[in-house]
């Protein structure tokens, strides 16, 4: 849930080092050897008066252009801040009022082996989308994997309760259709947080929709009210697991908006460039 400095300075720092390091330019004009200078007065030979010319004045490098698009770089694009800071407090009053009392309480009755069985079986419900766009993004190996677990965990796994196929070191994929359009080359928008939802990219929202469009969990069910239940069932489940790890993050993180967008954009970076 819960993204530099360049090389100018070291080729500056290079370039100056060869400068100084340069052999200076020969005297042109100046004696052979000292024997061939006149003497002096009183007879003692004269000391040799070597011409030597001067270095070519060393021009100071002019640095380059700072490129403006690598400054705004540092800043993640978020044009919809005032915005979403709104909508974060938003959730996390809901979370705070709601989602987190209901999960302590769920975390009292359901003991924790069970909550991950619950997570398993939503998880191996899911095998579609994360199949799918394992294919759309030509990782056959990644769809390969997803199947194999599918057929494993509902088998061995009794319905996908528990992960049998790790056993076996086959290991989910992390596919969604907002990294395949990343991968597809379609920029992420702006940064956008909305009630009761993760924080997303306006191309990571479509991505989400056509992923719950793949999901049998929405169109196996016999009505919407069935699928809804079951989403908020998994997301209580979720939240119940993970109550530690929010309480930590809230106490030690001082701006929590900024901790989140920065880590979320981050990691969606890096997903698609795997």
């Amino acid at each position: 849930m819960l993204g530099g400095c360049g090389s100018l300075s070291s080729a500056v720092r290079t370039d100056s080092a060869l400068l100084a390091e340069s052999p200076r330019p020969a005297s042109t004009g100046a004696p052979a050897a000292a024997d061939s200078e006149p003497a002096s007065d009183d007879g003692s030979p004269a000391v040799p008066m070597i011409a030597q010319a001067e270095p070519p004045p060393t021009e100071k490098p002019e640095p380059a252009p700072t490129d403006k698009s690598e400054t705004e770089g540092d800043e993640e694009y978020d044009p919809l801040e005032k915005f979403n800071e709104v909508m974060f407090e938003v959730n996390r009053q809901l979370d705070r009022i709601v989602l987190k009392p209901v999960a302590q309480v769920y975390r009292v009755i359901v003991p924790e082996p069970f909550e991950i069985m619950i997570a398993n079986g939503f998880d191996n419900i899911a095998f579609v989308p994360r199949a799918v766009n394992s294919l759309l993004q030509g990782k056959w190996g990644g769809a390969t994997r997803e199947v194999g677990r599918f057929l494993i965990n509902s088998s061995l796994g009794i319905g996908g309760l528990f992960d049998a196929a790790k056993y076996w070191g086959i290991e989910k994929s992390r596919e969604d259709f907002g990294q395949t359009l990343g991968v597809w080359g379609v920029p992420p928008g702006p940064y956008l947080v909305l009630p009761l939802m993760e924080p997303m990219t306006f191309r990571d929202g479509i991505g989400r929709g056509v992923d719950a469009a793949m999901n049998p969990l929405t169109w196996v069910g016999p009505s919407i009210w069935i699928s809804l239940a079951m989403k908020a069932a998994e997301m209580v489940n979720d939240r119940a697991l993970n109550l530690e790890l929010f309480q930590g993050l809230e106490e030690s993180v001082v701006d929590l908006y900024s901790a989140v967008r920065n880590g979320y954009l981050r990691r969606r970076e890096q997903m698609i460039k795997e």
